[in-house]
């Protein structure tokens, strides 16, 4: 240790024993043995491989999706690296660039939904020049977003960066009809299932331009271009005709709507001829086409060729007798029929009879037949029908008033999920009558009930109702009464209060032009509010003094 310290009275400063101590273990340690001290970013570099002068990758993308969820979370929406929903979002311009920013880090996103953002209107540039970030989407969703013609330009530009997209909804933006719908067609790839072109506002030329590209779409399984009634103008009727001619190219399509296309004869007999090339068709849809009057004969004998076909509609097209004989022909060749509709047509009722025999009844699980004026009889031949119907619509139809009984004794328990009795000038009897339904679990699976505008009856009718139960299933509840008219909710409303631990999944009810006392009101609105179910009521009505009827103007 003398020798470590150095020679005393030399002038030299004693040291600690700590520090003699330290200066031993240091010459212990040969040269060869330390290591150059190292930097802590050096360190964790060499054992993780991310460069001293940048992230890696990996912590970039981990950077990036935090960035995504921060920006989800301020819209309130789930985070998914597959599925982008951002609808009803009031995106604006701004965030529609930020998303599209983000875009690099959701390399697995298939489907993108922006619908409903009307704010994006005229800015989707910012977004389709990224749109080759994720090019593996499969789903594109941009209903109602105000877009205008650059907006569809700028997105067929892009559709080189997604090859596989599948569906392509631009349904209700006006701007994409008139010419620019047809810079973005021709860039369509052959991988497209699905194209909907609802209310787009499509022209003559529009039409032209969808019936060019039908056969480059040969695995297109649903068109709709429904609510585009200048698509057939009188002056061009021919554009029309070229597009249902087309239709032959799509061999696999199972899906067709056109409905209110302004659609005549001449257009029924191309259609009918691309039926025959339409094996898989499924859908049909041409309801609201009132020029078809007197010309359904042009399609009908087409119709016997589809054997797949489960769905026809021809809602409010003014079909005469005669439509509906020629209709009745070709149904026993329907044997896969499930649904038809031929509502709000007035002479459906007096042809009810012949149609309900020609049909497959066991198959049928929907026939609509509100507004369609019938009778006796035809009340009498839907009930051969009702065992087997999973919804029965026959609103609008004042003989149901007071025969009421006889259409509920025909449905099976446990298979009815839809009863609409809307307008059909019902009575406290037939209140009475569907409570009894109810008690013996007619209704036990009926998820909407329609019971609208049947003041008629009496408030001991409608007390009966809710206090029968049997309603666990239902979910939407309509009992408003007319426009101009008005009763005091008094006599239901503490039984239907008792009645709705029992209707554990309502969340609707619609009650306007009942009035109600200041305590009533607030009663009926805290239980409901509790409930977290949605009350269409008329805020301001109050219950008159005296009675009588309700003034007009309110």
């Amino acid at each position: 240790m003398d020798s470590a310290e150095g020679p005393r009275g030399r002038g030299s400063v004693r040291r600690s024993p700590l520090d003699v101590i330290m200066s031993q273990i240091r010459r212990k340690c040969s040269t060869s043995d330390r290591k150059p001290p190292e930097r802590f970013l050096s360190r964790n570099s060499e054992r993780s491989g991310i460069p001293e002068d940048g992230l890696a990758p990996e912590a970039g993308h981990q950077v990036g999706w935090g960035q995504v969820c921060v920006f989800l979370q301020k819209l309130r929406k789930d985070v998914d690296s597959r599925s982008l929903s951002l609808s009803h979002c009031d995106i604006t311009a701004t965030e529609l660039l930020e998303l599209a920013l983000l875009l690099q880090f959701l390399p697995q996103l298939e489907d993108l939904n922006l619908s409903w953002n009307e704010l994006i209107g005229g800015s989707l540039t910012a977004l389709t020049s990224h749109l080759h970030h994720v090019g593996g989407v499969r789903t594109l969703r941009l209903c109602s977003c105000r877009l205008n013609p650059a907006d569809v330009s700028a997105l067929g530009d892009s559709l080189c960066g997604v090859p596989f997209l599948e569906v392509l909804n631009l349904s209700w933006n006006s701007g994409v009809g008139g010419g620019a719908l047809q810079s973005l067609l021709g860039k369509l790839h052959p991988p497209l299932r699905e194209l909907h072109l609802v209310a787009c506002q499509l022209t003559a030329a529009d039409a032209a331009a969808l019936g060019g590209i039908m056969s480059a779409l040969p695995q297109l399984l649903l068109l709709d271009v429904s609510c585009n009634p200048q698509l057939t103008p009188e002056s061009n009727p021919g554009a029309m005709t070229e597009l249902a001619a087309a239709l032959a190219h799509c061999p696999v399509l199972s899906v067709l709507r056109l409905q209110d296309c302004g659609l005549s004869g001449e257009q029924l007999q191309a259609l009918g001829a691309s039926l025959l090339r339409l094996p898989s068709l499924q859908q049909l849809d041409l309801s609201c086409n009132k020029r078809l009057s007197g010309a359904l004969s042009r399609l009908t004998p087409h119709l016997s060729h589809l054997e797949s076909l489960e769905s026809l509609d021809l809602h409010l097209c003014s079909l005469t007798e005669d439509d509906l004989q020629a209709l009745i022909q070709v149904l026993p060749a329907l044997s896969a029929l499930t649904e038809l509709d031929v509502s709000s047509n007035q002479e459906a009722g007096g042809v009810l009879c012949p149609l309900v025999s020609a049909l497959h009844r066991t198959h049928l699980r929907r026939l609509p037949l509100n507004n369609c004026s019938l009778n006796q009889g035809s009340l009498t031949a839907l009930t051969l029908l009702a065992p087997s119907l999973l919804s029965v619509d026959v609103s609008w139809s004042k003989v149901v008033g007071g025969r009421l009984a006889l259409l509920l004794d025909a449905l099976q328990p446990s298979v009815i999920v839809e009863l609409r009795l809307s307008s059909c000038d019902l009575t406290t009897d037939d209140l009475h009558h569907l409570a009894a339904a109810c008690q013996r679990g007619c209704l036990s699976s009926v998820r909407l009930l329609d019971l609208s505008y049947n003041g008629s009856a009496s408030g001991a009718g409608w007390a009966a109702l809710f206090s029968a139960g049997g309603l666990g299933s239902l979910e939407d509840l309509d009992i408003s009464l007319r426009p101009l008219t008005w009763a005091p909710c008094s006599a239901w409303l503490s039984p239907l209060l008792a009645a709705l631990p029992g209707m554990a999944v309502l969340s609707q009810l619609a009650a306007r032009r009942w009035t109600a006392s200041a305590q009533e009101r607030q009663r009926l609105q805290h239980c409901l509010r509790r409930r977290r179910i949605l009350l269409e009521w008329d805020p301001d009505r109050k219950e008159p003094k005296g009675g009588g009827e309700e003034p007009k103007g309110d």
